[in-house]
């Protein structure tokens, strides 16, 4: 039994290794041969293939085989991570009200941090999906629209827990896009009204107004899943 646990932390500690090498190159580097990782590491081949397998599940290494094979740093993938939490929630049976539940905060406070935020390219981007608003007139329309404007916002507060929340909820609002939201023409405009409420107090950098702005399109969605649940429960 002693033996198994060494092998599996020495399988562990060469997969922590591979990781920090990774994160020594830029993504897609070439970090090197099978054969003279064995020797750098000085682990035998089982051990290094494992480790291997661990790292590239953590997204940190890939390896390829040929002419050209080898470990190559690698990056984890914001979208993969999420796809993975979204799929993980849903198993648990949460649905889009409990993601909400839970996002509705974080968004509020991502209005607030994006009004202060000082990148000109952002704030540009803003200023164009602004342009943009009158022209989404459909549930799919206004569902894409809504998850760039959350994009837009979250990455302009400047932080990257608030970016992973609010993404999680609108990966959930994609797949259920087709269920209750915006199906009337009464709340695509006012999806359109709150919209330009909160990009217009971004823009002018008022936090109190982007905050209830945030705060009011929170409950008009919850409104509207909670309304068409009913209704599906009385059919």
């Amino acid at each position: 039994m002693q033996q198994v646990g060494h092998a599996e932390t020495l399988v562990a500690r060469t997969a922590r290794e591979l990781s920090k090498l990774s994160l020594e190159h830029d993504d897609g580097d070439f970090i090197g041969a099978e054969d003279e990782l064995l020797h750098r590491l000085g682990v035998s081949r089982p051990t290094l293939r494992q480790a291997a397998k661990i790292a590239e599940n953590d997204r940190l290494i890939s390896v390829r085989r040929g002419i050209r094979g080898g470990f190559y740093a690698s990056r984890p993938d914001a979208n993969d991570a999420i796809r993975t939490l979204a799929r993980y929630l849903r198993l648990k049976g949460a649905t889009l009200l409990d993601i909400m539940a839970v996002s509705k905060l974080v968004a509020e406070e991502a209005a607030m941090l994006a009004c202060a935020s000082e990148n000109e390219l952002d704030r540009a981007a803003l200023r164009r999906f602004s342009g943009r608003i009158d022209a989404a007139d459909t549930p799919a329309a206004l569902i894409e629209a809504e998850a760039e404007m959350a994009q837009l916002v979250s990455r302009m507060s400047g932080n990257p827990a608030i970016e992973l929340v609010m993404a999680i909820g609108y990966s959930f609002g994609m797949q259920e896009q087709g269920m209750a939201l915006y199906r009337t023409a009464e709340q695509r405009e006012l999806a359109r009204k709150l919209q330009h409420g909160l990009v217009d107090a971004i823009l002018e950098r008022d936090g109190d107004v982007a905050r209830l702005m945030m705060r009011r399109r929170s409950a008009a969605m919850a409104g509207w899943i909670e309304a068409a649940q009913d209704a599906v429960r009385g059919e």
